[in-house]
Formats: C-alpha cells, structure tokens, sequence
C-alpha cells in the first residue's frame, strides 16, 4: 500500500486512502479506490514498499524497475543503509537472503545455475537450495558450492545467472527425478522453453535419465501437486487420465482406472469457501457413482508412497466388491 497526493478537485478524492498496485513487470503504476480502476494525477511521491517489490520479482531488480514503479533514489538509498535491501552490482539490489548467492557467483566470476537459479527464472521447485550451484569461471569454486560444467547458452540479460537452457540442464542431470522435473515442467508450460529443444540438447546414454524425465513433462498441470502426483500414479502403472470433466462434479485432477478420482488440494483448499465447495464435489462424485479420495502437500511431496498404496488400497477393494451395494 503507498500514499499519493491528489490535485484538489481530483473525484473528491483528497484526503482519501487510494490503493497502489505495483504490477509485477514494473510497470506503471495503478490507483484504485473501492475496487473501481480510475485514472489520477499523481503529484507526490509513491513510497513503497521496496522489499514487497523485490519480493515479486524473485528477490532482484534494476534500478530502472524501481524508478518505473516510483520509488526515489532517495528510498533506495535509505532502504539500503538501513540493510534492507543490498546493492550486488551497480544498478542491481537483492534482497539480503538471495544476495548471497549471486555474491558468490560474482566473486568468483560464474554464474548460478541448476537450483540456484530457479528463483531468478521463477520456477517451481519442491525445497529451498542448500549449497549453491554455479558454472564456473575462471576462478576456482569455493568449497561448499556444487560445480556444473560450463554454459552453452547466452546467459541471464543482467544477472550472474546461466541461460534458461543450461539451468534446466544442470538440474536435469543433478536434481532428483521429481525436483527437475517440477523445474521443467513450470519453464515448458509457460512456453519458456520446450521440451523437444532439451531432449536434442541430451542426446546419449548418459542422458537416458534426463531424458526419462523429459518424458514426465505433461501439457498441462495447475499445481506443482499434479506433477509429482502424475509422475507417481504413472511410476506405479496406474492408467491415469488427466483434468477428467465428470456430470455434475466438473473438473478433477485425476480419474485412475475409471472408477476413483483423486484431487490434490494445496492451500488454496483449506479456506473455507474452498472446504465447502469440495464438500459438494466429493458428495456428487460419490452420487455419481465414484469414489474419492484427496490428497494435501505433506501426502504428495513428503510422503508419495503412502499416497500410492492408498490408492492402491482402494483399487484393490473396488475389483473385490467391497463397495457393490448389498
């Protein structure tokens, strides 16, 4: 929320509370009052708040994005004596959690990738980054840091990042089958990349497994629960149909072997608007002559083997009779 002035005269508006909506491109800058988009005269000066602005843009920006959303030279410089903000090359600020790696990165001449670069690309991923990850310079690695080959790729435009395809890449061939996949999977479906252009640049057998992974990337997926929940419905021979539409219910995630749905709920679900309108879904699934089971965060990322013998579990019950009506 910042604060502007109005000429007077502006729709009565003086001395009012006026909304600002920074967009996340740094963009100009929208006003709005009671929820009605209008147009102002903005004569004062916008006072945001920089690190929600960071924030939405993966931790880092130029200078030329705080300018185009307001914020005075003065407001960097404040924030950045006071340590809220950290300036990692001229014209570039980070928050001070994300400074660190691109601070690595810069004194030793190379470049973040794999992992530790998701957040610069905002990609998916299933669990903050532990030692980071670089493509080399011509310096040394420190210790403590993974070291990847080197990039093959134009790199970020204006951060001491590797190239979308490279970072991808790496994390094909480091990352665990699910954590490079989520990270695929968000880059493909956004039109970022495609599938296709990694799978000619990861030819040979000893790229078979990323290939393998590339061969999980599905057309469509809402959430980072689909992914993982697919790939372990799949990985289990299950026969898996995808965002089935079902008469009277609408929409699910996953229809396995015909007869069980399954939904995956992230925390979107656990509101209460969200809890009731699932409630109806599930009763008119079961009306419908199907049965129902759901799955939260900790089921599907923490926990997929449980997850898959339930559904297994159920299945099995459902070729015994276990739920004809007597």
């Amino acid at each position: 929320m910042g604060h502007i002035a109005v000429r007077k005269g502006d729709a009565g508006l003086r001395g009012r509370r006026v909304r600002v909506e920074v967009p996340r491109d740094g963009g100009v800058v929208h006003m709005t009052r009671h929820g009605s988009a209008q147009g102002f005269s903005v004569l004062g000066t916008l006072r945001m708040d920089i690190e929600s602005f960071l924030r939405a843009r993966a931790g880092v920006a130029r200078t030329s994005a705080f300018r185009r959303a307001g914020c005075t030279r003065a407001s960097l410089d404040k924030a950045l004596a006071a340590g809220r903000i950290v300036r990692i090359r001229r014209g570039i600020y980070s928050l001070p959690r994300e400074a660190g790696a691109y601070g690595v990165a810069l004194d030793h001449n190379a470049l973040l990738t794999c992992v530790s670069a998701a957040a610069s690309y905002r990609l998916w991923t299933l669990h903050e980054p532990g030692a980071v990850h670089l493509s080399p310079g011509h310096k040394a690695a420190p210790p403590g840091t993974l070291t990847h080959g080197r990039c093959t790729h134009p790199p970020h435009p204006w951060l001491p990042v590797a190239g979308l395809a490279d970072v991808l890449i790496h994390s094909l061939r480091c990352l665990s089958a699910v954590e490079s996949l989520v990270m695929v999977q968000c880059a493909a479906q956004r039109g970022d990349i495609t599938v296709e252009f990694l799978r000619r640049k990861l030819p040979g057998n000893r790229n078979a497994r990323a290939r393998a992974v590339l061969d999980c990337v599905i057309p469509r997926a809402d959430s980072v629960l689909e992914v993982l929940a697919n790939f372990h419905f799949r990985r289990a021979g299950l026969h898996v149909r995808r965002h089935v539409e079902l008469p009277g219910v609408g929409e699910v995630d996953f229809l396995i072997e015909d007869c069980l749905v399954v939904e995956t709920d992230g925390s979107s679900h656990l509101e209460p608007r969200q809890v009731r309108k699932d409630r109806k879904r599930n009763n008119a699934t079961v009306i419908g002559g199907r049965l129902c089971l759901r799955f939260g965060y900790d089921d599907v990322v923490n926990h997929p083997e449980r997850m898959v013998a339930d559904v297994m579990a159920v299945l099995e019950l459902c070729r015994r009779g276990a739920f004809d009506s007597r």
